[in-house]
This record gives C-alpha cells, sequence and structure tokens, in this order.
C-alpha cells in the first residue's frame, strides 16, 4: 500500500466486510488444502523430525517451527511485518529489512502493537484443528504437510488479527457505549456489547456453504454433454444437490431432481449419474472451527485492544 494513501478507509464496514470475506475464503482454501494429507504427529514435536534449528533454551524446534521460522526471516525482511495486519508467530526474531521501510498512516491505537495471539493461535491449530480436519495416520508427506500448515497459520493469524480493526470501528461508532466499559475495565461488558449473534451465524452458515462449495470433487459423468440440456444444466442440478446435504433440506434435495429422500435418482442429468458430490473435507468441520475458535479468538483480540485502547490517551485531568 503507498505511503500516502489514506488507511482511515480501512475502518469502513464495506471495507471490512470485504476483507473479512476474503480472509475466509482464503482459510477455507488453505484447510482444504491441508486435508489432503493424514495429520503426521512427528511434523509438530521436538525431536520428531532432527531439523537444524534450535530455540534460546537450546530445544530442537518441530518441523512446523522451523519451516514456519524460516519462512519468516525471508518473509520479514521484505516488510511482511511491517504492515499493521500481519503480526510474527517468531516476534523477537524478525530479521533486517532489505527493502525500504513504508510508514503507513496510523489508524489503530498504539496498544496494537501490544497484542499477539499467535502463540494461543498455533497451539489451537495443533490441538483442535488438524485433528478436526485432517485424517489420523502419517503418510510421509512431511514437507508438504509443514508447508500448507504455514499458509493456514498465517491466515489464521491475519484474520484473528483483524480484530483490531473491527474493535477500533466499533469504538468509533459508538465511543459514548465503550468508553464508561473501558474506563471500568470490564471485559464482559465489552464481550457482551460487541457481540452480534445473528451476524455470527450467518457467518458460520456463510462457512458451511462456502467449505461445501470450495471442498467438492467434481466428476462430470461421460454422457453429460447430451444429457438434461448439457453440462450448465447438470451443474445446476448437482449444486442443488449439494445445498441438500450442506442443509439437509427434502425440499433442496427434490429441487436437484431426486425424490423428497435426496437420493438424486430424478430424471435430466443421465441414468445412473450421481447427483450428490464428494467432500475433500467436512464442511461441518471447518463450520465448526470458525464457530468454536476462529470467531472467539477475533473477539478475544477485539477485547484486549478495546481494555488498552484509552490507555495512551491522556485522562480527562489531564494526568
Amino acid at each position: 500500500m503507498p505511503a500516502n494513501e489514506d488507511m482511515s478507509k480501512t475502518l469502513s464496514l464495506a471495507n471490512i466486510r470485504s476483507s473479512l470475506i476474503r480472509q475466509e475464503d482464503t482459510i477455507i482454501f488453505q484447510l482444504i488444502e491441508r486435508a489432503q494429507f493424514a495429520r503426521n504427529t512427528p511434523v509438530y514435536v521436538s525431536e520428531g523430525v532432527p531439523v537444524p534449528g534450535y530455540d534460546r533454551s537450546g530445544r530442537r524446534y518441530s518441523l512446523l517451527e522451523y519451516v514456519l521460522r524460516e519462512t519468516e526471516q525471508l518473509h520479514g525482511s521484505v516488510r511482511r511485518y511491517t504492515s499493521p495486519t500481519e503480526h510474527p508467530f517468531f516476534p523477537d526474531e524478525v530479521p533486517p529489512l532489505v527493502l525500504p521501510p513504508i510508514s503507513y498512516p496510523s489508524v489503530l491505537a498504539p496498544c496494537a502493537e501490544r497484542i499477539n495471539l499467535n502463540a494461543r493461535i498455533m497451539q489451537v491449530y495443533t490441538d483442535e484443528i488438524l485433528p478436526a480436519i485432517a485424517e489420523d495416520g502419517d503418510d510421509g508427506n512431511y514437507g508438504s504437510a509443514a508447508t500448507l500448515d504455514v499458509l493456514v497459520l498465517q491466515a489464521l493469524s491475519s484474520r484473528i488479527h483483524y480484530g483490531k480493526f473491527v474493535a477500533e470501528a466499533k469504538f468509533r461508532a459508538r465511543p459514548e457505549a465503550y468508553t464508561p466499559l473501558i474506563r471500568a475495565r470490564d471485559a464482559d461488558g465489552l464481550m457482551a456489547l460487541l457481540t452480534d449473534e445473528p451476524q455470527e451465524r450467518r457467518v458460520v452458515e456463510r462457512v458451511r456453504i462456502k467449505a461445501a462449495t470450495f471442498g467438492q470433487d467434481i466428476e462430470i459423468p461421460a454422457d453429460v454433454t447430451t444429457a438434461g440440456g448439457g453440462s450448465a444444466a447438470w451443474f445446476a442440478r448437482s449444486a442443488a444437490a449439494a445445498a441438500a446435504n450442506v442443509m439437509g433440506g427434502a425440499t433442496a434435495a427434490a429441487a436437484a431432481g431426486g425424490g423428497a429422500d435426496g437420493d438424486g435418482s430424478g430424471t435430466g442429468a443421465g441414468a445412473g449419474t450421481a447427483l450428490l458430490p464428494r467432500f475433500k473435507v467436512s464442511f461441518d468441520a471447518l463450520a465448526d472451527i470458525y464457530d468454536r475458535i476462529v470467531m472467539p479468538l477475533t473477539k478475544d483480540v477485539q477485547v484486549m485492544y478495546l481494555l488498552q485502547r484509552l490507555d495512551d490517551e491522556p485522562s480527562a485531568d489531564g494526568q
């Protein structure tokens, strides 16, 4: 972003929504990619793979930690972590820049620089997210798994820490509501004020549908070019069947060309053609990850930011 660009537009509702949706797409795609490999436990434990890297206490890094740190060494040198939307997992080891720094206009309060939840993100990723998307076992694809893990972690970190921008926008929209709670250090009150449960439910369902859409294995039957009006008609029926599978509704299943039982046995897509697609990863699992992990951590960032939002401002008595 050019140094002279006004970053205040970052706080517009339209921009925030657009950014969150783009990040949502990235997370879903990266999780689907990671799900193609087994869990591969040795990737995540020290000494599981003898990498040539150690932390400051002398503990050997896990393969994931090693690949992530080496990635951050490269990305950090070309300004990735000078952006207010990016946060390193190894904040004490960001390398010197090889490009001139960019001076970003200030949008967030100074406290934003003190908030980094990446240690929690790493922990919840290895303990909860991976078991939900990857099959148990070891397929030997350690490098591929670790490389994809890095992409997932970076996407999760960006999405979760974007809560700082969300919190700032909410504060600016209603300072009279947030300021008393901040002054009182009322974390529970802040959480209640910023929570919009109907919107959160919409986000979860949107993630569920996107995960089902992005994660389909699409196989076009050999007879589809002459059946039911061609490939477009076949795809429309398959998409309707997928919607029925996601939402669990008999009405949508019937719209797919099948009976009320959703067996896809209706005419129009070729005799014997199965309409219900196969999925690379459970769309329910991805929706649950957003519901239980991504959005709660994002709201934790919002509360942490708001609690410190006024710390660097003069108090009412000028002190």
